[in-house]
């Protein structure tokens, strides 16, 4: 074989390398770039390494980790709002036990009670009257008609 029968197809292969390679090109001096225009968009949502991906993704762990922290939040909040409800509830029985007792220290001192007032107890030493078919307690100089308020027993001031 001849050398230049070599060299030919390589200088071919090398031309044709070139030719693929350059492209037409304005801004390069002989109007000849020396290769194409990138392809690759970068920025496309679905590339991992993108802006675009990167953004996505932050703004997706960042919602979860906020729904998180709003949701336990949520319920710290609810929790502390039922353990208040149930102190307030547990001050209301107080206040209402402590006024019965006042109205029940009054009764004796006094011996009489207004005329419509509600107890949840009876003092010591009531006996039982029936008057026109209704039971009464009488405790001294007062009569109680019993009655319900929901699902308590209470006695009225008659």
């Amino acid at each position: 074989m001849r050398p230049n029968s070599i060299v030919k197809p390589i200088v071919l292969v090398a031309a044709m390398a070139t030719t693929w390679l350059a492209a037409p090109s304005p801004e390069a001096p002989a109007g000849i770039g020396a290769g194409r225009e990138a392809q690759a968009v970068v920025g496309r949502p679905l590339t991992p390494v993108s802006v675009a991906g990167v953004a996505r993704r932050t703004t997706r762990r960042t919602v979860v980790a906020t729904s998180a922290a709003a949701s336990s939040t949520t319920a710290a909040t609810a929790q502390q709002q039922e353990a208040t409800a149930q102190q307030q509830a547990a001050t209301a029985q107080q206040q209402q036990a402590t006024a019965q007792q006042q109205a029940a220290v009054a009764q004796q001192q006094s011996g009489a009670l207004p005329i419509g007032t509600v107890v949840t107890a009876l003092p010591a030493g009531c006996v039982q009257e029936t008057e026109g078919g209704v039971a009464y307690q009488r405790c001294g100089a007062v009569r109680y008609r019993p009655a319900f308020q929901g699902n308590n027993l209470v006695y009225v001031v008659q």
